[in-house]
């Protein structure tokens, strides 16, 4: 399938990576150098910079610009589009309806693991569309089909903002055995294990129960655990969500 990415940021790199391994990906961009510089990196990947008046006609298109950047790139966009689907937090289907032409409309909210095709994602909008949009992203990872865009925004505060909760998680684990006396490297390596084999076990078994079979009474772990509550992590983890959401919702809003 061949799929029009519009956006040369991060995420429309992380995609792209993913993307590649199963489809025709080509990157419209406004930055010529960092097509090019992509493009090295990606030498299957076609680049074009962003014609003023770009025809985008009967093209599946994933829309990968900022959401600020929203009007003055589909200002730009001509024709009408067979598929479009737009990874912009919190922006409306009737936001993207007024100012993009397509056939089909589909919001979704990967994450930038996408890159190694392993994306947790997120897809609501179009019916019609469905059966496309989930082929696509669940090429690259896993992807969850939800009936409203509020459940959209909700996962967004989990799985799109997640790895940048989890990465500080990860960082912190490593510092902590660093400072103990660990090595960085043994440190850096123990913590990509942790998660790696925590991520399988969360397939089969409940948080709780992972974290019940762990913790031995007065043992180590019920000693750090404690010390986790006593910091509100677990609160602030909640508040992390919540404030992701509350940020989708208003990003919506403009």
């Amino acid at each position: 399938m061949k799929l029009t990415l519009i956006g040369n940021g991060i995420m429309a790199q992380s995609l792209a990576r993913g993307l590649i391994k199963n489809h025709e990906v080509e990157i419209i961009g406004r930055d010529l150098d960092k097509l090019r510089n992509i493009q090295e990196k990606m030498p299957q990947i076609k680049i074009k910079v962003l014609d003023d008046h770009e025809d985008i006609t009967g093209k599946n298109v994933i829309f990968c610009v900022k959401p600020y950047a929203l009007q003055s790139v589909s200002a730009r966009l001509t024709g009408n589009a067979n598929v479009l689907l737009s990874i912009l937090a919190g922006t409306k289907l009737e936001t993207l309806r007024k100012q993009i032409k397509s056939k089909y409309y589909i919001r979704t909210m990967p994450n930038i693991a996408a890159s190694v095709q392993n994306s947790m994602t997120t897809i609501t909008g179009d019916n019609e569309a469905k059966t496309l949009a989930m082929e696509i992203f669940n090429s690259i990872g896993q992807a969850i089909w939800v009936n409203t865009e509020n459940q959209l925004d909700i996962a967004t505060a989990v799985a799109g903002s997640g790895p940048a909760f989890l990465a500080l998680v990860a960082e912190a684990l490593a510092d902590g055995a660093v400072k103990a006396g660990l090595e960085r490297h043994l440190s850096t390596q123990l913590v990509q294990g942790l998660f790696s084999g925590t991520a399988s076990l969360l397939k089969h078994s409940h948080p709780a129960i992972i974290k019940d079979s762990v913790m031995s009474p007065g043992g180590t772990t019920a000693a750090g655990y404690g010390k986790l509550e006593e910091h509100g992590v677990r609160n602030a983890m909640i508040k992390a969500v919540e404030e992701a959401y509350n940020k989708a919702l208003e990003l919506g809003k403009k």
